[in-house]
């Protein structure tokens, strides 16, 4: 009897540890710039399929940039958020349809008033297959002529990402009070909502 739940409990841990693997390999990530990430961080957490949404730095010239550092618009690096999601939820086609319709991509190096190569529209892609998928979007958008002016995003390679300071992490929900919360990201949100409501999370 003792044997026989050993093995029942050995089965249980084995069929746990597979389900936690298979929900760890479903899991994808790309790399997108699309100006302030406090703005894309508060926008990509609330999309249901997306598990975890992380600001950093990626594409410039240094080492570990700092926040200061990378402010200058000389290391070259974009604010991007990394974003992991489960495809089978949500794919990269519908991420990507957020992207550009919650930013400007005709704008070289610019998102408003905010102003410099650090704020440029970017997507660092992870695949053949991502990149893919990010230039058959911008072609389609480009001949239905969405906007006045040509698209400028880059479509990139993913290089070096590194996470941005602690306090920007999970930024606009601890600090909704905030000037540039409360003017500019949640005007961002409440449009964002209107547009996207069936894909937000339920929770």
């Amino acid at each position: 009897m003792k044997l026989r739940n050993c093995i029942f409990i050995i089965v249980i841990i084995l069929i746990s540890n597979i389900y936690v693997m298979s929900q760890e390999f479903d899991n994808e990530t790309i790399t997108l710039g699309s100006g302030c990430f406090w703005c894309s961080e508060a926008i990509f957490q609330r999309l249901d399929g997306v598990s975890q949404v992380e600001s950093g730095y990626c594409g410039g010239d240094i080492i570990n940039p700092t926040y200061d550092q990378v402010c200058t618009g000389k290391t070259s690096h974009a604010e991007v958020v990394r974003v992991t999601y489960k495809p089978n939820v949500i794919g990269l086609s519908e991420l990507l349809e957020v992207f550009f319709k919650t930013h400007d991509p005709t704008t070289l190096n610019r998102q408003g008033a905010d102003v410099g190569t650090q704020y440029r529209s970017v997507i660092f892609y992870n695949s053949d297959e991502q990149k893919k998928v990010a230039l058959d979007i911008i072609k389609e958008l480009n001949a239905k002529q969405i906007w006045d002016k040509p698209i400028v995003t880059q479509v990139v390679q993913m290089s070096t990402f590194y996470p941005a300071e602690k306090y920007h992490q999970n930024y606009f929900n601890d600090n909704k009070n905030q000037g540039y919360c409360r003017f500019v990201i949640v005007p961002k949100l409440e449009k964002f909502e209107k547009v996207f409501s069936d894909k937000f999370k339920k929770n």
